[in-house]
């Protein structure tokens, strides 16, 4: 099992910077795929930004430009950098981590942070 806590979400205004973390309980150099979801009232989750065990990265096309997903394997976590933020970002943000053992594939899912974008 892994467990995932994420932090950063709060209040900001359209323009703003926020930068979430989620601290992972186990080495993250051995987690296949590392992510961010979100989820809007009324919407599904979306897929925002994803990053592999290999270093490669995809966004979603309303982030691209905006957002920076990376990792600090020394630390455990992974970052959202949120840049230039616009009201249709608020929501709920998840961490997601997708792990290997032996023939076996794991999900895991953080609790959530929510962000709010609003003057």
């Amino acid at each position: 099992q892994v467990q995932l806590v994420e932090s950063g979400g709060g209040l900001v205004q359209p323009g703003g910077s926020l930068r979430l973390s989620c601290a992972a309980s186990r080495d993250i150099s051995s987690i296949d795929v590392l992510a961010w979801y979100r989820q809007a009232p009324g919407k599904e989750r979306e897929l925002v930004a994803d990053i592999t065990s290999g270093g490669g990265t995809n966004y979603a096309d309303s982030v691209k430009g905006r957002h920076t997903i990376s990792r600090d394997i020394g630390k455990n976590t992974v970052y959202l950098q949120m840049n230039s933020l616009k009201p249709e970002d608020t929501a709920v943000y998840y961490c997601y981590a997708k792990v290997s053992f032996g023939v076996r594939l794991y999900i895991h899912w953080g609790q959530g942070t929510p962000v709010t974008v609003s003057s």
